[in-house]
């Protein structure tokens, strides 16, 4: 079988994580690497020095090399600009969270796509948790009866060593342009487990504030959303990155009609409480830890089903995880949740 052959643009963190994946699965092979910084820069594992390297997408896109997919991994700020350049190279892509910075990119990114019958897959990785899987199930089956109230609470850690020289660095976090805010950077995964299990949010009313980042963000770092779900449930999110030297939480709570679940931990990895009419609670597979960058810790480490979900959608396997509309959905939800904001 023909291995699926795959570029990634952008080298940071995340770039390499897909780029481990990549050549660690025996379906797929690292095609090249692009990154506007030089190569010597990057830090790269000694065993990507053969792949070919480039420092701009253009470069990449007309060098003439096979690939299949491009993994956009650049600064959110550049994800549907670049993803519409992969799809005029007439490339699949794999675009990482968030799809775009408003809902405007994302349509134009949506369109090109149909147009020219490739593919986009939008990394929602959170979604293959083990506690994710058993949830989603709960909800579909209707398990807790009556949804009235969904709270969910992501209280993280990103200070001086995520934004300032000296520790992590990235120059475009903490840029409105680049970066687009908070819950796009760090809580985007979950907005999309609301919407994943729920649905649309409506009625929203948000405030923000930020306590510890005036000299290093040009936006919020904490705030509170009130909410009401398609089904007339209420919900709230609460969410900091205020947390004082290393992530707390991020937890959703679920009331229904017939009993109460909780998955709480620092990433959502584990059942917290279940208390549920004639049910009895799963024991679940451990959850993967969470992705280590240096001073601080990231979501659960699910990536490489991303990849093995390209690899069944493209050979028309099994459907799309977490397709266009819903990346673009996600964005929205965020750009009406800031439009509300105080």
């Amino acid at each position: 079988m023909k291995k699926i052959k795959f570029a990634v643009v952008g080298c940071g963190q995340i770039g390499k994580r897909h780029a481990a994946i990549i050549t660690g699965n025996p379906e797929t092979e690292l095609a090249a690497l692009c990154d506007i910084l030089p190569k010597g820069e990057l830090s790269l594992p000694t065993e990507l020095d053969v792949i070919p390297f480039f420092e701009n997408i253009e470069s990449l896109l007309d060098s003439g090399i096979e690939m299949d997919v491009v993994c956009i991994c650049t600064p959110n700020g550049l994800h549907a600009r670049q993803a519409l350049q992969v799809l005029d190279a007439r490339k699949h892509v794999v675009i990482e969270k968030p799809m775009g910075l408003s809902k405007a990119e994302c349509e134009k990114v949506i369109h090109r796509a149909l147009n020219i019958n490739r593919q986009v897959f939008c990394v929602m990785q959170n979604r293959y948790s083990p506690p994710a899987v058993w949830i989603k199930s709960v909800i579909e089956n209707k398990t807790l009866g009556d949804i009235y109230f969904v709270s969910v609470n992501c209280f993280w850690n990103r200070d001086d060593r995520y934004y300032r020289p000296g520790g992590v660095q990235h120059k475009w976090h903490g840029d409105k342009a680049l970066d687009g805010g908070t819950l796009f950077t760090q809580f985007s995964h979950f907005i999309d487990m609301i919407y994943w299990l729920f649905g649309d949010l409506k009625n929203i009313r948000a405030r923000f504030a930020n306590f510890t980042h005036a000299d290093s963000i040009d936006f919020e770092d904490s705030g509170v959303v009130h909410f009401e779900l398609e089904g007339g449930a209420l919900g709230t999110l609460s969410y900091s990155t205020a947390v004082w030297d290393q992530n707390f939480e991020s937890s959703l709570t679920i009331v229904g009609s017939e009993g109460t679940i909780k998955i709480g931990g620092q990433y959502m990895e584990r059942i917290e409480y279940c208390h549920v009419k004639n049910f009895e609670q799963p024991e679940l597979p451990p959850s993967n830890p969470p992705n280590q960058y240096g001073g601080y810790t990231g979501s659960a480490a699910n990536h490489h089903f991303v990849i093995e979900n390209v690899l069944g959608a493209l050979s028309g396997k099994n459907e799309i995880t977490t397709n266009a509309l819903e990346g673009m959905k996600t964005v929205e939800i965020i750009e009406r949740i800031y439009g509300s904001g105080e």
